[in-house]
């Protein structure tokens, strides 16, 4: 019987270098892998973000644009592919129980937006102790033919379907800033007023960098489930997030 849910996502930034196409920060996924294994977290969805296996490719194929499915979708899914099974791996080496889930197999989108995601095999999967690891990717569209379907995405409509407690999203950055440093704590009465202070990524990003990430938290929010954005390229602070330590970073809840 499954308990109480959290939802992580590691930012394809953390895992790769986006700034050269299809390269690992092999490192740091061997210390991301061994912090989620060490933490030892059994009701737990992963999502993990492209970076330079997704993004740079899916702009040069312009799959961020309008156009029919074509050979180069499937050259960007097994890309990202190629990152989740490299991350699948590491938590494997570290002792965690851990299986892969492709949201082109398992998704249809309307314009860019979920419009069904199967999780029948994410509530079985953790039923059976066994923790999911879905990935941001190309996914089949009503009205596109295809389109990108950010992990920002993925981690708001699982949290959703399963009724999560929290959500954790692992970035390069310490958190939403503002002129003075971390803001602690963004509700969506606040969110309004703080909106320019949020960018794109400085790198290649199809999926619209921080502020579409804060936009789907602030609707998560509204729904009643909290996230908490951190710095997951610094040591130890993914596993105090899995431990329950909220001492850093930026919350988003709803009041």
């Amino acid at each position: 019987m499954m308990g109480e849910i959290t939802v992580i996502k590691i930012g394809g930034s953390v895992l790769t270098d986006k700034s050269k196409e299809r390269t690992l920060k092999l490192k740091e996924i061997e210390r991301i892998a061994k912090e989620i294994a060490y933490a030892g977290l059994k009701d737990l969805v992963i999502v993990h973000g492209a970076g330079s296996f997704g993004h740079p490719q899916a702009k040069r194929f312009d799959l961020d644009g309008n156009g029919k499915c074509s050979y180069y979708t499937l050259i960007t899914h097994e890309i990202v592919k190629e990152l989740n099974r490299i991350f699948i791996e590491k938590l494997v080496q570290s002792g965690f129980p851990v299986m892969p889930i492709h949201p082109l197999s398992c998704t249809v989108s309307i314009k860019g937006r979920v419009k069904k995601m199967m999780t029948d095999q994410i509530r079985l999967m953790l039923k059976n102790e066994i923790v999911p690891v879905v990935h941001g990717d190309v996914v089949m569209d009503e009205v596109l033919g295809r389109a990108i379907l950010s992990g920002d995405q993925i981690v708001s409509h699982i949290a959703r379907c399963l009724n999560a407690k929290r959500v954790g999203i692992g970035t390069d950055v310490d958190g939403i800033m503002d002129n003075e440093g971390v803001i602690d704590v963004i509700t969506p009465k606040t969110f309004c007023n703080m909106k320019k202070l949020l960018k794109g990524s400085k790198d290649i990003d199809v999926t619209g960098g921080m502020l579409s990430k804060a936009n789907e938290l602030i609707k998560l929010a509204e729904d009643g489930i909290p996230s908490h954005i951190f710095n997951a390229s610094r040591k130890g602070l993914i596993m105090n997030f899995l431990s329950g330590e909220r001492n850093f970073g930026t919350i988003i809840r709803g009041d």
